[in-house]
């Protein structure tokens, strides 16, 4: 496999881990369950910020892995919206470039 993809592959891994990890533990610790979470995401404008624009690179990444499937026909590529959705773009973005990237056949 070539280092670009193998790359692609750690930070897809590192992007769900990482940041699921730290909000299970967030949960945890206070045991406020996913309401807290989410007035957590909301809590100041920071947060709020980087929220929204999680949310709008979330939603932008899904349309262009929607549109270049179509295009492409790789089917398979459709599993980083999943990705995107539940552990972020963190994760979407580069599972999406490491399936995108396979050989074609």
């Amino acid at each position: 496999m070539p280092p670009l993809r193998v790359a692609y592959l750690l930070l897809a891994i590192w992007g769900a881990v990482h940041p699921t990890a730290v909000q299970l533990g967030y949960l945890h610790d206070t045991g406020l369950g996913l309401g807290g979470l989410v007035q957590g995401w909301l809590a100041n404008g920071a947060s709020r910020g980087l929220t929204l624009d999680l949310v709008i690179t979330a939603l932008a990444l899904t349309l262009w892995i929607v549109a270049e499937t179509r295009v492409r026909r790789n089917w398979g590529a459709l599993l980083a919206i999943p990705a995107t959705v539940l552990a972020g773009p963190g994760c979407g973005l580069p599972l999406y470039l490491f399936l995108r990237s396979a050989p074609i056949r």
